[in-house]
């Protein structure tokens, strides 16, 4: 099992995961977060920080396409460890 980012995810990126991941699997795009699969620990500590729940184990039904964004995307994008501003965050969130 691993955790994945979702579409609640797009034009949010509040961050708080990042912070609290032990691992440092978080990469970050222009519109959104991603999980790299295959270094993440499956801990769990990420999802219960996501004030957008956009974080969710790939166990979950429908969620195939989400870990497949996350696998690709991470091989490309920089890896983040470190929460930043609140430039990208979707207004009334």
């Amino acid at each position: 099992m691993t955790y994945v980012v979702t579409e609640n995810c797009i034009k949010c990126k509040y961050m708080d995961c990042v912070e609290v991941c032990p691992v440092d699997c978080f990469y970050e795009g222009e519109n959104m977060l991603v999980i790299h699969p295959d270094e993440c620990i499956d801990c769990g500590v990420c999802e219960p920080e996501c004030p957008a729940d956009a974080i969710k184990p790939d166990t979950e039904p429908s969620l195939e396409k989400w870990l497949e964004v996350n696998a690709e995307y991470a091989k490309s994008w920089p890896n983040i460890t470190q929460k930043k501003g609140c430039a990208g965050r979707r207004q009334g969130i």
